[in-house]
């Protein structure tokens, strides 16, 4: 079975209706399956030192502050990088942005053992935040493929599936260290030889990228702008700074750095919090911070599911306000993480708190593509680099020698439920809301069409109730 596509001359021409699981014969659901996987590879090459801090730590001698200044480097570049790449994709397409991407960041990945000091590891730690930048294009390229019934989902699906290594990686990567140390090699010289394996990776994955997937449904933009069938690359001039000038945009930039950014410190100091809190071996903490990344399994992916659901029901408002109620919850699951000093209880409570940090960022991206579509790349860019923003924000309360962990937990909690009333900036006029309707229903005939319903595989969205 294969992915339906709206009739021509619609505002979805050529993108997919729904989500076959099972497929890979359309060049929507080879990009769904690429790019979920690239970004999963790229967390295990973006944190999977994270996990062997309490090594390296010793093995460097560094202090808490100095620590806490590791993980802010780990994000800071990335938001750079992040509001460079979405215009980049949007010049030259995500095909070749994210292969170079991947291949490049695989270096410092695989060097980073080469760090004998603070100031060289802080300096590879701040190169490797580069391949953070996967993030947007991972989400460019699903915004591109699927059409406005089931881009929500699509961009969750595809960004939860890639966190989803970030949680791996706090459990695979103490075991890459075992296997290591099994030939006779010391710890300091294991975490290094260790790191060398998600590099690896990810330049091969950057093959692999460049092999099977293609820009767009119809073609690359390359080919696509020769046939005269796409603006030229110059059109790309000034949409940057269109996107820069929307305050919704920074306001949803404030929001993802409220749950994206969140995500990113919990995968920092997680491990290192259970070890240092609870008196857990590196291996068994690195296990249950590992929980924390895997409820993006389903949890990002509900978030964007139902950003759809009541973007169908109640349309682009309906979006923001399912925004809004989950970024409450998040905060509030975080204070009562906070608070919990026994481990019986703290798993628990950091797993409810990850499914709302989750749904968030699902939620939070199943608003973007909708901002402004011209400069689809630079908003996506400009909000992810929001997360990243709001993760290097995080990162200061931790570096402080003074301040308990589970103390600046409380302060972020209290922060994001603050947040979460950002969401009332974001609004669309009459007309936007009446021409998404209008393409939601195009994309929902188009299916119902195309493609029997309940298909093998296929996430599917309802029947639309279209009110004022």
């Amino acid at each position: 079975m294969t992915s339906a596509s709206t009739k021509p001359g619609s505002p979805s021409e050529g993108k997919a209706t729904r989500i076959n699981l099972f497929s890979i014969k359309t060049p929507q659901m080879r990009a769904f399956h690429v790019t979920w996987f690239a970004f999963f590879l790229a967390f295990f090459g973006w944190f999977g030192i994270a996990p062997l801090m309490a090594v390296v730590r010793d093995d460097l001698n560094l202090t808490k502050t100095e620590v806490g200044n590791t993980v802010i480097a780990s994000v800071a570049v990335t938001i750079v990088a992040r509001l460079i790449i979405g215009w980049v994709a949007d010049r030259y397409g995500p095909r070749i942005s994210y292969s170079v991407l991947l291949m490049l960041g695989s270096i410092p990945v695989m060097l980073i053992g080469l760090a004998n000091s603070y100031e060289s590891f802080l300096l590879f730690r701040l190169a490797i935040g580069v391949i953070g930048a996967s993030f947007v294009l991972t989400q460019y390229h699903t915004s591109k493929m699927f059409a406005p019934n089931i881009v929500g989902t699509a961009n969750a699906t595809t960004a939860g599936w890639g966190n989803l290594g970030g949680g791996v990686t706090q459990m695979v990567m103490p075991l890459v260290l075992s296997a290591v140390l099994m030939f006779g090699v010391s710890e300091i010289a294991g975490w290094r030889v260790a790191m060398v394996v998600p590099g690896v990776a990810l330049f091969l994955m950057g093959i692999v990228y460049y092999r099977f997937t293609q820009d767009t449904p119809d073609g690359n933009f390359r080919e696509l702008r020769a046939a005269g069938k796409m603006s030229p690359s110059s059109a790309v001039r000034g949409t940057f700074m269109e996107a820069a000038k929307d305050r919704r945009v920074w306001a949803l930039f404030v929001i993802y750095g409220a749950c994206f950014g969140i995500e990113l410190t919990i995968n920092n100091v997680a491990a290192l919090y259970y070890h240092d809190r609870f008196g857990l071996s590196v291996g068994v903490a690195g296990v249950i911070a590992g929980l924390f990344g895997l409820m993006n399994l389903f949890a990002r992916s509900l978030g964007g599911m139902f950003g759809d659901k009541f973007g169908i029901r109640y349309g682009l408002r309906g979006r923001v306000w399912f925004l809004g109620v989950v970024l409450f919850l998040e905060g509030l699951a975080l204070i009562l993480f906070s608070q919990m000093a026994a481990l019986i209880v703290a798993i628990p409570a950091m797993i409810v708190f990850s499914v709302f940090v989750q749904m968030s960022e699902g939620a939070t991206f199943s608003v973007v593509p909708f901002i402004n579509k011209r400069a689809l790349g630079s908003v996506a860019g400009i909000v992810g680099a929001g997360g990243n923003a709001g993760a290097m924000s995080a990162g200061f309360l931790f570096r402080m020698e003074s301040l308990e962990t589970q103390t600046a937990f409380f302060i972020i909690g209290a922060l994001v439920v603050l947040i979460s009333g950002l969401v009332f900036v974001v609004r669309f006029s009459h007309r936007a809301e009446v021409e998404q309707r209008q393409a939601v229903r195009e994309a929902l005939e188009s299916r119902a069409g195309a493609v029997p319903a309940g298909g093998a595989g296929a996430v599917a969205t309802p029947t639309p109730a279209y009110g004022d």
